[in-house]
């Protein structure tokens, strides 16, 4: 084999694994939330974001997590702000954790589920895989609207083929004494409830990094 064919063989050898393909890049992680996401009220790399980074690292999963969750906001922000995110982001896989300031502010039901479906086709047509995280809001808001509510995250997950974690805050809002699991205004977990919303979001985003 002459010199030249030599080198460039190793070369390739170096970026070619036993299987014959290129080694996979690192997954960009994009999550879009509210404050659920945005670690309000808590102490900075405690929300379930940070944790999601130091869960990955633990499992020598090759991935960056850009969380640009915004307290308070909704789905129409989401929408609004998407299209630059995964033009400077480039993710390879998008969390979409919006709903509940929807629900807060007793914002169409209908408006929510579009504002949904759009970013989720828009985070698809820029190759991303996409992450529904749903909510629930309290039965006092009627049965009715609860069930709609909660209903429309899978509506758009199955419609889109998008994945889907049912109940963020499974667990901890259902828990048998989740006054404890909260901060005072009774709407935001407190750091020690974070282990279990990453638990719930964990299953489903391993699923879509392999």
């Amino acid at each position: 084999m002459k010199r030249r064919h030599f080198i460039a063989a190793a070369a390739l050898a170096l970026t070619v694994g036993s299987s014959g393909t290129q080694a996979a890049a690192p997954a960009s992680i994009l999550v879009v939330g509210d404050s659920l996401s945005a670690e309000y009220g808590l102490a900075r790399g405690t929300g379930w974001v940070a944790l999601l980074e130091k869960r990955l690292a633990a499992e020598k999963i090759s991935a960056t997590v850009h969380n640009a969750s915004i307290s308070g906001d909704t789905t129409s922000g989401g929408r609004a702000r998407l299209a630059p995110l995964l033009s400077s982001v480039k993710p390879s896989l998008v969390v979409i954790e919006l709903g509940g300031n929807d629900a807060l502010r007793g914002l169409p039901l209908q408006s929510t589920e579009d504002n949904l479906r759009q970013m989720t086709e828009a985070a698809q047509k820029a190759g991303a895989k996409v992450l529904l995280v749903g909510m629930q809001v309290p039965p006092n808001y009627g049965r009715e609207y609860a069930e709609r509510f909660s209903g429309l995250f899978a509506k758009v997950a199955k419609g889109e083929k998008a994945a889907l974690v049912p109940f963020l805050l499974k667990g901890v809002a259902d828990a048998p004494d989740p006054v404890q699991l909260f901060q005072p205004d009774r709407i935001h977990p407190k750091a020690e409830a974070h282990p279990t919303l990453l638990n719930n979001v964990w299953p489903e985003l391993k699923k879509l990094l392999k």
